[in-house]
Parts: structure tokens; sequence; C-alpha cells
């Protein structure tokens, strides 16, 4: 019988690989990794597409630049005087002095965002407009007053108080959304876009990490016969490989049985990824509204195409002046009218390019030429309507019997 016969204990089996954990995030920029579509935007997103996607932040930095610089003229001589000294001297945020850093960050704030919002600081005794405030969306929030064509500026508190003196503030709505107050930033639809770039861009950094530091895989297949002391020269094994991967000098790692070391990831092909990240490209291109050739890429095109996007880039910039322009006068016209001026006035662009003025000039040297034209045609008939024929006239027009 075996009642006192002990049960002998069965070893346990010890698994030869583990799999070793990865984290989920494949880049740092997590907000864009979690955006839904058909929810609020929220600041932090468009800031991080911004700080992500280099060729959105220089789109953007180059859209306010090309937007350009303007004069503000009224018909009083005194006040002109008084208006372009404010317009050149007045304070800003970060010590700048000058509107055009106000209108830069404005405009910065718009398109990122939708929505910007200034302020008009009036000195101690309310004389004169002292400063000029660039808000921060966190702190407040436009909302509707009463209905969605009035709007008003709040703290953003939670009880959303409405701010002081609101004639004092200059808030914008980009592209608001129907029925709601709510602009629209041109960094929209872009957050899926941008994520699949940034997978692709983190991939790549994680394949150039591996081939600039190899891992190897070293397996160690053990004699049948020594199955007892297996763990032992497995773990002895890895302990030299180790010392081997640390030292500083070049050395050899020697071992006894049928030990296999290989280099993992070398078989494997890399990914061709300069036809995805180029149509990524060309749909975050084609919704910042800038030609190819301003942001350095070097695409195959046409000088028609050139000046065919160039009209539309004027198109876009002309758009955005629009958006400034009542900005511009409200700021101005309280500045004249604390100082005891009329407030009639009038904000002129400068042109965007000089491709322009030279076609608008060419424009008006074809338009005068036709005119003279026509006047000569004109007084040779009145004076002898009688001797004119088909054929003279043909001349003088330039037609030929070709046409």
């Amino acid at each position: 019988m075996n009642f006192f016969k002990r049960n002998k204990k069965q070893p346990k089996d010890e698994a030869a690989v583990s799999p070793a954990p990865q984290s989920s995030k494949t880049h740092p920029f997590s907000l864009i990794n979690d955006y839904s579509p058909l929810t609020s935007a929220e600041l932090d997103l468009y800031s991080s597409l911004r700080e992500a996607v280099p060729i959105i932040d220089a789109a953007l930095e180059k859209t306010v630049r090309l937007v350009g610089s303007f004069e503000v003229i009224t018909e009083d001589k005194r006040a002109q005087k008084y208006l372009d000294s404010f317009l050149k001297n007045v304070r800003c945020v970060g010590g700048n002095r000058g509107i055009y850093p106000f209108v830069t960050t404005y405009l910065n704030e718009l398109l990122t965002y939708g929505e910007a919002v200034g302020e008009m600081v009036l000195s101690s005794d309310n004389s004169t407009v002292e400063a000029l405030y660039n808000a921060s969306l966190k702190d407040i929030r436009v909302v509707a007053d009463g209905n969605p064509l009035n709007i008003k500026v709040c703290k953003n508190d939670g009880d959303l108080t409405p701010a002081l003196y609101q004639e004092l503030l200059l808030p914008t709505l980009m592209n608001p959304v129907p029925g709601t107050v709510k602009g629209t930033s041109v960094l929209k639809s872009l957050p899926y876009v941008s994520g699949i770039l940034l997978r692709i861009f983190d991939s790549i950094g994680k394949n150039w990490e591996r081939v600039g530091n190899v891992r190897f895989a070293v397996t160690y297949k053990p004699d049948i016969n020594s199955a007892a002391v297996t763990k032992k020269q497995a773990r002895q094994i890895a302990d030299e490989w180790s010392k081997a991967m640390r030292s500083k000098d070049v050395c050899d790692f020697v071992s006894v049985g049928d030990v296999n070391v290989k280099v993992i990831g070398a078989d494997n092909q890399v990914l061709d990824c300069d036809i995805p990240v180029r149509h990524l490209t060309e749909q975050i291109v084609a919704k910042l509204g800038l030609p190819p050739f301003v942001l350095g890429l070097s695409w195959s095109t046409s000088e028609r195409m050139s000046i065919q996007q160039a009209d539309i880039l004027t198109s876009e910039l002309e758009y955005y002046r629009m958006l400034l322009t009542p900005v511009i006068s409200k700021i101005c016209g309280m500045f004249l009218r604390l100082n005891g001026f009329s407030d009639e006035l009038e904000v002129k662009w400068d042109l965007i390019n000089l491709q322009d003025e030279v076609e608008l000039s060419q424009a008006r040297l074809n338009n005068a030429r036709a005119a003279q034209l026509e006047d000569e045609i004109l007084d040779d008939y009145n004076s002898n309507p009688a001797e004119e024929t088909a054929v003279e006239l043909k001349d003088k027009l330039g037609i030929g019997e070709d046409n």
C-alpha cells in the first residue's frame, strides 16, 4: 500500500519568454489622441497642434505677417497728428509700443482659437486710451446678450459674471457657428489628420532609435541531458551578455552550447513614409490656405498655378483684414472722441505685394489705351461719316482679313 508514500511536487513551468509592456501613448501630445469630432474643442488642443506640427505654426505665423500694415486717415490734420503719435507709441502687452504688436497678437489668437478679445485701457483720469491689452481666452468667455445678435464678455469664474465697461472691450468671432456665439478656428478638422502624422513621426523616431542603439535577441538551446542546470546556465549567459553590452571597450562574448544571437528588427523592412506624409501634409496645407512654396515645400507646380495660388492667398488675407478693420476703427474712434475730435476715419491697408500694384497699373494702362482708341475712332467718324468705309474702320481697329 502506498498510504505513507509522499507525493512528489511537480516542478512549476517557468515562462521562457515574457512580453514587455508597451505604453499606449504614441507621442507626447495626448490631447490630439483624445480628440473626438463633433465636440467643442478646447484651447489646449489647438495650442498642442501648433506645438506638435511645425508646419501649422509656421503657416499661421506667416499668415499674420502677410496681412501687412495699414494707416488710419482722418480729414482733420490736427487730429491726424495726434492719431499717428497714438498708433506709434501706445503701450501693449509685454512692454511693446505701437498698435502693430497688439494687432499681431490679436490676429494670432483669432486664427488659432477662432476668437479674440482685446481691451482698451484708459488713463487714470479717463482722458485718453493709454494702453491696449490682449485678454487670455482662458479667463473670459464670449456669450450671447439676450440673443445671438448681441454678445458680451464675461469672466470665466463659473458664474459668468459680465465684465465691466463692455464698450472698452474688443471681441471678434471668426466664422461663428449659426445660432451660437462660438468662433471657428482655422485649425478645425486638423486634429485627426495631425494625430496620424504624429504617429508616423513617432514611429520613425523609434525605428531610428533601434538602428542607432541596436537590440539583440540571445537564444540558448540547452542539451536534453543537462536540463537540471538549464536555468542556471541561462541566467549566467544573460549576466555575461549584459556585462558585455555595458562595457565601454570592445569585448567578445564566449559561451558553451548552442547560443544564437540576432539583431531585433534587422530582418524587417522599413516602411516608406514619403507618400503618406505627403498626403497628410497636403491636407494640412489645403486647410491653412497658403501656397506650398510659401512654406518651403518644393512640390511640382507650374507658373500659372503659382499665380492662381497667390490670388487665392490674396483673397484669404483680404478676409482677415476685413475682420481686423472694425477693431482698429473702434480703437482709433475711441481715442479721437476722448481727445475732442470727430471719429470719422478710414483704415487704409497697404497692397499685399508689388505684383498686385504692377497688375493694377497694367490694367489701368490697357483701359486708357482702349478709351483713347475709341475716342479717336468716334472723332473721325463724326467728322467724315459719309466717307467712312468698312475697310478703313477695320484698319483703325487693327482687324485683319483673317479675323
